[in-house]
């Protein structure tokens, strides 16, 4: 591939990255800046080529483990990203491209993901930086390419869901503009849904504070935030890994109080998520007290609402049917037990 270097100044993938870091260490001269930034610009697309090729060539494994192996020495991912809103916008794109392809690289035999290792154990602060990327709208989206592609990998979502800047999200996903907050949600629900376990055990232990925060999405003034977070929450309900968070959720009257406001919402869209999670509280069979003397008092206007509750969906069985099983769980509401109030988390 040495023609992507020129004749005379033939690099291999080592001196690329070296060659980078001392280009964004110039960027800091004012009467070096612009040369430089053209330098970075230009020596992130060669390094692009060498990870990806391109039209006229495949990467050569050798090249590309000689590139990554340099990248980790010389710490140069937490360097990018510390800088990429100082690049120009091909440049940014080429830094999201690298990182990404360095996550997925996985040399044969070994089959593990080196670049996985090296941000987990060495650099975790690299993925603190990229989630902080939320603040600056030049750099954004591309942070939040690289925080989907990151949270692939149990080890590096395990990073960011305990650390405390994961609580920034709940203020990522309303805040900024849509673009901005609809892609910080679809980040934040990667980090939710991904790896069912370990999200399991950390709302077990952090289920007050958690809900606390998330309660305020299903509020908000923002149509697509407050759509976005009925939808999820009814995903993370019906999740069986999160059998015991959905427990102690449909046991709290003020959820219910909540979830039967947004059946009411002005949105049909909200309106349908909501049923998803209201459904969970009718279908419960251990309610709670208050739960059901809510739906024991609410019961007639239930009845009258639910018959016309989306009646257009009449070619939705499965819809219908759910319809029909509420309906005669709340008829029966009075023939069921009646359980203590209490949480299963503190």
């Amino acid at each position: 591939m040495s023609f992507l270097f020129g004749r005379n100044r033939q690099k291999t993938p080592q001196d690329l990255v070296r060659a980078v870091r001392e280009s964004i260490s110039r960027m800091d001269v004012h009467l070096e800046r612009r040369r430089a930034s053209e330098d970075v610009s230009r020596l992130l697309a060669q390094m692009k080529v060498v990870l990806q090729g391109n039209a006229e060539t495949d990467p050569i494994p050798d090249q590309v483990q000689m590139l990554a192996l340099e990248v980790y020495a010389i710490d140069l991912l937490p360097l990018l990203a510390n800088n990429m809103a100082r690049l120009d916008f091909e440049a940014k794109k080429d830094v999201t491209a690298l990182f990404n392809g360095l996550l997925r690289y996985c040399p044969q035999p070994i089959s593990r993901f080196p670049t996985v290792d090296y941000l987990h154990t060495n650099r975790p602060d690299t993925l603190i930086t990229l989630v902080k990327g939320y603040e600056n709208k030049d750099v954004a989206n591309n942070c939040g390419t690289i925080l989907r592609e990151s949270f692939k990998h149990q080890a590096l979502a395990h990073v960011v869901l305990y650390d405390e800047i994961f609580w920034r999200f709940f203020d990522y996903v309303q805040g900024g503009s849509f673009d901005i907050a609809s892609d910080a949600f679809a980040t934040f629900r990667e980090l939710l849904t991904k790896h069912k376990p370990l999200v399991a055990q950390f709302l077990g232990q952090n289920y007050v504070r958690f809900f606390l925060k998330y309660n305020t999405l299903l509020v908000s003034p923002n149509y697509v935030t407050k759509r976005q977070s009925i939808k999820l929450l009814g995903e993370i309900l019906l999740d069986r890994a999160n059998y015991n968070i959905m427990l102690a959720y449909v046991d709290s009257p003020d959820h219910l109080k909540l979830t039967m406001n947004l059946l009411r919402d002005k949105s049909k869209n909200i309106q349908y998520e909501a049923f998803h999670v209201f459904k969970v509280f009718v279908a419960n069979p251990k309610k709670s007290k208050p739960v059901q003397e809510i739906l024991l008092k609410n019961r007639e206007k239930l009845l009258a609402f639910l018959p016309k509750f989306h009646d257009d969906r009449r070619e939705d069985e499965q819809f219908i049917d759910e319809k029909g099983f509420l309906m005669k769980q709340i008829i029966e509401l009075g023939n069921q037990p009646q359980q203590p109030q209490g949480a299963v988390f503190a």
